[in-house]
This record gives C-alpha cells, structure tokens and sequence, in this order.
C-alpha cells in the first residue's frame, strides 16, 4: 500500500520549498510530486527525477487581469526600493529536480531535495518612464538552485490511516547575488537560490477508499522564511492541499487535487516589498504509468483558477511536470 500511495499521489509538497509569485516572477514548484511522500520500508530508496515547465505570463491586479505589470526594482547597493522600476512582461520557468527518500526504521525517514536547474527565462522593460527606458529580453538567470534536508515521521501508520509529519530545512547553496548586464544585482525573484535558510513544516494523511484502487489524501504546510545577507526576506508561505488517487488499471492511475496558497509580502530592510504576496487556488490532474520493479512515469498538468495578487503581479498561467520515480 505504501508503495501505490507514494507512486500515485502525484502532488503535495515541494510548492512548500520555493517562493511564490513576487516581483520579477518567482514560481518555481507549482505541486506536489508526491512520489515518495510516504514512509519507505526500512533500509530502502526511493528517487524522483522531474522537470517542470511553469509559464508565468498572466497579468494580474488583485483579482482581475491588467494590461500592464509594473513593479518595483530593488536597488541593494544603496538600499533602496524603486517603484515601477520594470514592466514585466513573462517570465518562463525550467526546472530539473531530483528528490531522494530513505527508510531509516518503518516510521522514519530522511528525505532530500536538489534542484538541479533553476533556469529563468524572463523579458521585462527596465527604468520605466525614464530616458533610460529599454527592453531587455534576457533578464533571467540559471544555475543549481537551494537544497532542501528533512526528516518524515509516521504519527499514524495503519491498513486504513497514515499520518506523516515533515520537518525540513532549505539551504542557500544557490545563487543569489547574481547581476544583470548593468552589473547590478538581480532582481530576488529570478535568481536560483534566495539566500536564506527557511524552515518547512508539514502534516500529510492518506486513506484507502477502495484498497488498492482508490486514495484519498490531504496536507498542510508552512514555510517559515527568513532574512538573506542583502537583506531581503521572502515571505512566509502557507498550503492546504487535497485530492485523490484512482489505480483505473492494472499499470495506470489518475490523480486530481486542488490546492489553496497563501504567500506573505516580501520585505527589504524591514519593509514590506508591493507587488508581492498573493492567494491562490490551483486544479491539477494527472497520470501515471506503473512499470514493473516499482518504476513509475507520471505527468501532471497545473491549471489555477483563482489568483488574488498585492497590486500587481505575473501570475502562473499553466504548468507541467513529468517525471520518472523508483523504488529500490
């Protein structure tokens, strides 16, 4: 049963590790592989390789579209916030992540998370309103973005309950200080890593419905973020999460989830940051394939249907993730 669960809850957790929609456009982990969410049998591996594709290019104000996205640049070198420094026009995230859990005992477990590619493809206008004024068209930044180490514990662990708990802590070991072609330093949003150590929480809970071909799960998290060494501070994340699991064939499942998102307002020296935070709630079906050996390839499509941003903001239009998971 632990092996069908964590195979075919195809979303739940990572959206807890990155920053949401902000300034330049920040989405990374829009869902929850949920691919080895569950406890692994003691002294065993599970790994997940995905890429996730997540086009951010919907403009909003609070609820509603807009024609024009304009936000703040923020000027580290002096310390200061410039509003409606950039016009923002799209920004395009690739990201190859590989995930790893290991039984430690049947109710513990250590899990990891390595970005390997956080690749920002991002198009805005630079001094806007000013003789300065121009376009750039790369504006993006790539590289290994921050790892994240945890430990899952299973408060519950029965044929009709499973309750797991997370407590995980996400690394600076991405880049953040890098600059654009005036040699100044990026925008926060674009860059791989964020600078900080952030601690994550969560709560997970799976039932069989119909054993062995129906699930039904749910989460709860929280990410507490905290200040980088510029001075920036994200803000803190929090994420209700739910859906179902169907083993339709003997090799094939469907998922559906829903999920409601909370993101603080970014601050700089203390200050609140417009332009950032924002509420969200996101459908995601998905499918997946279940090969022999415990080999399973899924995709996953993300489709929001309610975004409520500060001010105004890029918001994730849609997003995909394919992936490839083993058990050993």
């Amino acid at each position: 049963m632990r092996r069908e669960l964590a195979a075919s809850l195809l979303l739940a957790a990572l959206l807890a590790a990155a920053p949401a929609a902000a300034t330049c456009g920040s989405a990374q982990c829009f869902l929850d592989t949920g691919s080895g969410d569950g406890l692994q049998d003691a002294h065993a591996f599970h790994l997940d390789l995905s890429f996730q594709w997540i086009d951010q290019s919907r403009k909003a104000e609070g609820s509603s579209g807009t024609s024009e996205v304009r936000t703040p640049g923020i000027d580290f070198e002096n310390g200061l916030v410039e509003p409606g420094h950039h016009r923002e026009i799209r920004t395009q995230n690739s990201l190859v992540r590989l995930a790893a859990t290991y039984g430690l005992t049947e109710r513990l477990s250590v899990f990891t998370l390595l970005p390997l590619l956080n690749d920002r493809d991002h198009e805005h206008f630079d001094d806007v309103g000013t003789p300065e004024e121009s376009f750039d068209a790369d504006a993006g930044a790539s590289g290994f973005g921050d790892a994240r180490l945890g430990v899952r514990y299973g408060f519950v662990v029965g044929a009709m309950n499973i309750l797991t708990g997370d407590l995980a802590v996400k690394l600076p070991t991405g880049s953040y200080k890098g600059r654009d072609r005036e040699g100044a330093i990026q925008e926060p949003t674009i860059q791989p890593g964020s600078g900080s150590t952030d601690v994550i929480a969560r709560l997970r809970w799976s039932r069989p419905i119909r054993p062995g071909k129906i699930d039904a799960f749910a989460s709860a998290s929280y990410k507490l973020n905290t200040e980088n060494p510029l001075d920036y501070r994200f803000g803190d994340e929090a994420l209700l999460l739910g859906g179902m699991t169907h083993r339709f064939a003997s090799m094939w499942s469907w998922s559906l989830q829903a999920s409601a998102r909370h993101t603080g307002r970014d601050e700089f020296l203390g200050a609140g940051i417009p332009s950032t935070g924002l509420f969200a709630i996101d459908v995601v079906p998905g499918l997946a394939f279940h090969g022999e050996g415990g080999l399973t390839f899924y995709v996953d499509l993300d489709q929001p249907v309610y975004q409520d941003v500060n001010e105004a903001q890029l918001t994730v239009r849609r997003g995909l993730v394919i992936g490839i998971a083993k058990s050993f």
